[in-house]
Order: structure tokens, then C-alpha cells, then sequence
């Protein structure tokens, strides 16, 4: 029977630094399920609240659902990764296979799933979209449903806009409660933390981590806390403190970071930094469309690692 979450107003917000988790392969292409347990523990060890496996840094689109599923209950079965610091990536075009990854997820007992709108569906219309995300609530049928948006226009070629947000949330208080804006754009971050307050957001980037905090939103969620998380955790802890002087001081040499692994091509050169700290070349992998990492660039990534990450061999 699916976990339930009683509902109630006064559920803890979602805060926090967010890893949206890589996902190792064989040089088969199949998930290497021993790299992806000890990586999702050692970013947990460095100071991630939780982690987002099956985000765009997994390459969640090249894999299947049964793939998906078969990984996050071997994850989960470990007990090393405790379910209720998960927040996989479930959006799919299909109402059914999201619905259906939506609650596999529950049954597990994770946190929370991050859902994209319907991507191919570029000209679908915020009615549209708002009749997708119920349909797709009432059909999980589950009160232990939480959900964050996931807007990343520039990939998914359709957004959620702050107005739909803060509709779904007015609509569905307890289920929708979050959204990653991984668009990069600041001023739509502030447009949604504004419409809806009650959710928490998180930009896609550690760049505006300190903005977002100041403003009320909940973190952030990026690619580079594969990487860099406990730096960016530090950063994340003095503004929570609200030593917001400290987080502006400190901001820099993790933003340095992020732009090192943006201009080197963010999901290899992460995968080759991987390579790198852990002499596992299998990090290496990357499944089609998207080529193998070059192995040369994980060791310059490394040095622009800020000081309190631990470049350990997780």
C-alpha cells in the first residue's frame, strides 16, 4: 500500500542544498548501480540535504522508466540512502508513465518527486498545463504526494510560468511545494517567489543562492553540487545564519566553480572530474546523443574546487 503523509498546513517547508545526482554507466551503457550508491552517499557525507536523482545532470530522458525504478529501489533497498532525502525526476510527455514513476516513488517513501510539463507539447497553454499537473495529482491519489515544478524552458522548450505556479499551489497546497527554476533567469526566480509563497524555490544555480535566500526562496538545486557541495552548503549555512555578508564573501569562489564546469560542458566535465577524484574511468560514460567525457578536463575542474568540499573517492 502507498506510504501516506498526513496533510497538514504547517508541513515543513523543503530547504536546502539539492543535488541533482549523475548517473554512472558501464561502458555497456547500463546504470552502474555500485558508482551511483556511493556517489548519492558521499554527497549526502558532504552536506547535501537531499538529493534529485533523474534531473537533466542524470541524463534522466536517456533512460527508461523500468531503468529509473530498478535504480531507485536498488538505491533505496541499500539503506544507506534513506528514501526520505530523495526527490527523483519524474516527468514524462506521457500522463501515465509520469503518473506511474510518480508513484513508485511514493510507495518508496521519498521526499518528493521533480516533475517537468510535457515538454514536446511547446504550444500547450497554462490551462493546458494546469489540466495536465491535476490530472496528474488526482491520478497518484496519494496524500504523501509532494511535488516540486521544474522549469527549464531552454531545454524543455515550454516553462511553468509564476502564475501557473501559484495556481497549483493555491489548488493543491500540500502536494505542490516546490519549484526549480533552471532557467537562469533571476527576474523569473523573484516573479515566482513573489506570486507564490507558498512554495519553495530553488534556482538551478548556486550563482543566485544568496539572492534566492534573501528573498524567501528555499536553496537551490544545481548541477555543480556534484562537485562542490560542501562549499556550497557553507555558503547556504551563513545566509541561513543570516550572516548574509559571510554567504556574499564566499560566493565567489564557488561561482568560479560553476563557471569552470559550464564552459567545459557541465554534465562531461563533471562526469571527467568524477573520473578524476575517484580513478573510476567508467565516469567517463555518457549515453548517447551526448559523447563520452574527455578524461583530461576533470583534473582542471578539480582545482577550481572550493575549500570545504572534500574531493573524496565516493
Amino acid at each position: 500500500m502507498p506510504k501516506t503523509r498526513p496533510s497538514s498546513p504547517s508541513s515543513p517547508r523543503f530547504r536546502g542544498v539539492i543535488v541533482p545526482i549523475l548517473t554512472p554507466f558501464n561502458d555497456d551503457l547500463s546504470v552502474a548501480p555500485e558508482l551511483w550508491e556511493a556517489h548519492a552517499a558521499g554527497c549526502l557525507a558532504d552536506g547535501a540535504h537531499y538529493l534529485s536523482p533523474f534531473g537533466t545532470t542524470g541524463e534522466a530522458l536517456s533512460l527508461s522508466a523500468r531503468e529509473r525504478m530498478e535504480a531507485l529501489e536498488r538505491l533505496t533497498a541499500s539503506g544507506a540512502i534513506p528514501p526520505e532525502r530523495l526527490m527523483p525526476g519524474s516527468g514524462l510527455c506521457s500522463l501515465e508513465e509520469t503518473t506511474t514513476l510518480c508513484r513508485h516513488a511514493v510507495d518508496l517513501g521519498c521526499a518528493a518527486v521533480m516533475v517537468l510539463p510535457p515538454f514536446f507539447y511547446v504550444t500547450a497553454s497554462d490551462e493546458g498545463l494546469y489540466a495536465y499537473f491535476s490530472r496528474l495529482i488526482e491520478s497518484v491519489a496519494s496524500d504523501a504526494l509532494r511535488m516540486c515544478l521544474y522549469h527549464i524552458p531552454q531545454t524543455a522548450g515550454i516553462g511553468i510560468s509564476p502564475a501557473l505556479a501559484a495556481r497549483l499551489n493555491a489548488a493543491f497546497p500540500e502536494t505542490v511545494v516546490a519549484y526549480k527554476d533552471s532557467s537562469g533567469n533571476w527576474d523569473n526566480t523573484k516573479a515566482v517567489i513573489d506570486a507564490a509563497p507558498g512554495i519553495s524555490v530553488f534556482p538551478g544555480s548556486e550563482v543566485f543562492l544568496v539572492d534566492a535566500l534573501r528573498a524567501g526562496g528555499g536553496g537551490c538545486i544545481s548541477a555543480t553540487c556534484n562537485s562542490n557541495v560542501g562549499a556550497i552548503r557553507a555558503v547556504y549555512d551563513l545566509a541561513e545564519k543570516g550572516d548574509f555578508a559571510g554567504a556574499e564573501a564566499a560566493l565567489p569562489a564557488v561561482i568560479a566553480h560553476r563557471r569552470a564546469a559550464e564552459r567545459a560542458g557541465l554534465i562531461p566535465a563533471l562526469k571527467s572530474f568524477k573520473a578524476h577524484v575517484t580513478g573510476e574511468r567508467r565516469w567517463l560514460n555518457l549515453r548517447p546523443p551526448l559523447l563520452n567525457a574527455d578524461a583530461t578536463t576533470g583534473a582542471g575542474l578539480a582545482e577550481t574546487v572550493g575549500g570545504t568540499a572534500r574531493v573524496g573517492a565516493n
